[in-house]
């Protein structure tokens, strides 16, 4: 689906079932981008949505990553996470690759307040883990911005593999 005249034709339903879960179970700023019709091209619908996310407000921005899967613990995924997940092999952790994830999982929730959230694509569960370490330490402002960095990498890839 590359033609913006494709994207712009489409009902706002179908809009929304191919496009709502581009930022994690937040069809609202699909529904928001259907708004703001019509496209030049496929480029201007991704600037609209990213521009919708970075000018929500903190308390939105939080739902969001709130909305966003345990890594590797998580049984309930979207289809895009679920792949995800699948590609970088969280769906395939030893016993003890998932006693650290979920303790992992479960610190970081604590100290932040929301899931640690990674773009995968391209990255092995040991480069996840290492990243998950890493971050962990850092202070809430810092990750803050990282996991909003975060989100908007995952959306961009939604978005590319649905547009290309």
């Amino acid at each position: 689906m590359k033609l913006a005249e494709d994207i712009n034709l489409l009902p706002k339903k179908e809009f929304l079932s191919i496009f709502g879960n581009i930022f994690e179970k937040s069809e609202w700023i699909a529904d928001e981008a259907f708004n703001l019709k019509p496209f030049k091209d496929s480029n201007d619908l991704i600037v609209k949505m990213m521009n919708i996310y970075d000018k929500s407000p903190d308390k939105k921005i939080i739902n969001i990553f709130n909305l966003h899967p345990k890594l590797a613990i998580e049984k309930k995924l979207t289809s895009f996470s679920s792949k995800e997940q699948a590609d970088a092999k969280l769906n395939s952790c030893t016993k003890e690759e998932l006693m650290e994830f979920e303790k992992l999982n479960l610190d970081y929730q604590e100290k932040f307040g929301f899931p640690f959230i990674i773009a995968v694509k391209g990255k092995t569960k040991i480069e996840v883990l290492k990243n998950f370490k890493e971050r962990i330490k850092n202070n809430y402002i810092i990750e803050f911005e990282e996991a909003k960095l975060q989100v908007k990498k995952i959306a961009s890839i939604r978005l590319e593999e649905i547009l290309k």
